[in-house]
């Protein structure tokens, strides 16, 4: 039966809600995701920020705060650093992007007092519901990493795997994509995908199964991996994450699906101590909605593995 966000978001409900700590919270588009979060039953929110503001949007969204905890503070870094703050000490589940830019957002993630730092690498997962295809698929990273070397890829793996369990999906199948599906040493990602491969099957990566380098279509298709006489990869147009060679690669796929295909889709920032919710600004009501549900079942899935 094909999973989505359906099923993501009754998942929360079975472990119960969680809370999000959001950074310089007067964004309509935030609160509205943040309003409807909390109509499901996913998550209540601490809204950091000012204070006047946050009511003025409030009371043009139709949103009562009755339940909600506000912390007014007018100032933007210093507000992202309270917000933080709240995560970094478990008052809350995830930490959420508010009316802030990237920059600073992320400086506040990366603090050494406050910040979510665990000493790894962090990377971006995109989680897609697509018609068509028959589960969920996982795309990393499109949006954070620019251009991973292997070690970084390896770390990306580690950052995607409780995501996919998160999910539902205990043993993902893994694509690391090139432009072609055979190795050529004067392109280096298929080496390197052949040696993540290896690394798998020599048992230094569990928890997954990798099969590259894989073109975009054998990964996705099976008719395109029948066609093409694939029958001898662990993958044939069945895997469930797509690791990109790099960002372009990566930002180009994932702005083709959710520009030219009615899709449903979340997104995270993972190696951090809680997930943490950075959603653009062109992203959609329902896109930020769905990250704060696929949030909320990674908290989950971090909290049973400590």
């Amino acid at each position: 039966m094909k999973q989505g966000f359906d099923d993501i978001i009754a998942k929360v409900k079975e472990c119960g809600k969680k809370t999000v700590a959001v950074s310089v919270a007067q964004d309509s588009a935030v609160l509205e995701a943040v309003k409807e979060a909390k109509r499901l039953g996913i998550a209540d929110a601490i809204l950091v920020g000012d204070e006047s503001k946050i009511r003025e949007i409030a009371a043009s969204i139709d949103m009562d705060l009755e339940g909600y905890e506000i912390i007014n503070e007018p100032d933007m870094i210093e507000a992202s650093l309270k917000a933080v703050k709240l995560a970094h000490e478990g008052r809350a589940d995830m930490y959420m992007k508010g009316l802030i830019d990237t920059k600073n957002f992320l400086k506040s993630v990366l603090d050494k007092e406050v910040g979510l730092r665990t000493g790894g690498v962090l990377s971006h997962v995109c989680v897609f519901e697509i018609p068509g295809i028959d589960r969920l698929l996982f795309l990393t990273d499109v949006a954070f990493m620019t251009y991973p070397t292997l070690e970084d890829k390896v770390n990306i793996i580690k950052n995607t795997l409780p995501v996919c369990k998160a999910c539902g999906v205990g043993n993902p199948k893994i694509a690391p994509l090139a432009a072609v599906e055979v190795v050529n040493p004067k392109m280096p990602v298929t080496v390197e995908a052949e040696e993540l491969t290896r690394m798998c099957t020599d048992g230094e990566l569990t928890g997954c199964i990798i099969d590259g380098p894989l073109s975009l279509d054998l990964a996705v298709d099976p008719e395109a991996a029948k066609h093409k006489g694939a029958t001898d990869r662990k993958i044939q147009g069945d895997a469930d994450v797509l690791l990109f060679p790099d960002i372009h690669a990566g930002n180009l796929v994932y702005k083709a699906i959710v520009h030219m295909v009615k899709v449903k889709n979340g997104c995270i920032l993972t190696g951090t101590k809680v997930p943490v919710i950075l959603t653009s600004r062109s992203d959609t009501f329902e896109t930020k909605v769905n990250s704060i549900a696929l949030a909320a079942v990674v908290a989950e899935e971090m909290k049973k593995a400590q």
